[in-house]
C-alpha cells in the first residue's frame, strides 16, 4: 500500500460480480460447436470463427441488451439466434450449449464466502441472461451465501447503469459508501466508484484477499 494512502473502512456489505470473478467462463467449450456450424451455414468461403469471435458476433446482435435486460424471453432469443445464425438447434440443445460456458470449477472458493458472510452481508451483481441465471441458481451452490442476487435480466438494467447498482444497495439496505464492489471489468468498477462504492478490480484471489484484509474482513 503506497505511503499516505488512506485505509479503507470496513464495509457492511460486499457485492461480487459473477463471471470471471466467481465462475470461470469457458467460451471454447460452449461455442466451438456453434462456431463450426456457423462456418457452414453463413458463408463456407469465409474463415471459421473462433469461439471468441463467435461470442463477439453474438454480443454485437441488436437484441443483445434486450436479452440481457429481460425484454425478450429465452424462447424468443433462441428463435432469433437460430434465424440469424442459420442454425437448427432445438431449444434444449441451444440451452445446454449456452450453459456450457459456465465452468463448474469456481475461481473463488465457497470457504471464502462462508467466512465473509459471518462478517458482513453478501450480494451478487451480474449482467446475465435468463438461461444463465437459471443455471446459476440450479447447478451452483455458492448462491446460498448470497441472500441478495441481482441479475440484469430480472432488474431490467445492466452495468454500467446506476440503476443496477442502486437496486443492490437498496436490497442490502446500505449506503454506497458502506459497500465494497468486486468486478473484473474496469468500466464497471469505475461506474461503481462514481456511485460512491468502494470498488476494486478483480485480478487474482490472492490480491482480493489483500484488499479484504485491508478492510478488516480477513
Amino acid at each position: 500500500m503506497p505511503v499516505g494512502e488512506p485505509v479503507p473502512s470496513t464495509p457492511k456489505a460486499v457485492i461480487f460480480d459473477i463471471g470471471r470473478v466467481i465462475v470461470r467462463l469457458d467460451l471454447n467449450r460452449a461455442l466451438a460447436p456453434i462456431a463450426a456450424a456457423m462456418h457452414g451455414a453463413i458463408d463456407q468461403s469465409a474463415k471459421r470463427l473462433s469461439p471468441e469471435e463467435t461470442w463477439a458476433f453474438i454480443r454485437a446482435d441488436q437484441h443483445w441488451q434486450d436479452w440481457q435486460e429481460g425484454r425478450i424471453s429465452s424462447a424468443e432469443w433462441h428463435q432469433h439466434l437460430m434465424r440469424r445464425l442459420k442454425l437448427s438447434l432445438s431449444y434444449r440443445e441451444f440451452r445446454d450449449a449456452w450453459n456450457l460456458v459456465l465452468d463448474p470449477e469456481l475461481i473463488l472458493s465457497e470457504s471464502l464466502f462462508a467466512r465473509l458472510s459471518a462478517r458482513c452481508q453478501l450480494a451478487l451483481l451480474s449482467n446475465t441472461d435468463p438461461i444463465h441465471a437459471e443455471c446459476l441458481e440450479q447447478r451452483f451452490t455458492f448462491g446460498r451465501y448470497f441472500p441478495v442476487r441481482i441479475y440484469s435480466c430480472r432488474i431490467g438494467a445492466s452495468k454500467p447503469s446506476p440503476l443496477i447498482y442502486r437496486a443492490a444497495l437498496e436490497l442490502l439496505g446500505v449506503a454506497a459508501h458502506q459497500a465494497m464492489y468486486v468486478d473484473d471489468i474496469q468500466e464497471f468498477v469505475d461506474a461503481a466508484r462514481q456511485m460512491g462504492l468502494d470498488a476494486i478490480r478483480f485480478e487474482t484471489r490472492d490480491l482480493l484477499e489483500v484488499e479484504l484484509c485491508r478492510r478488516q474482513l480477513c
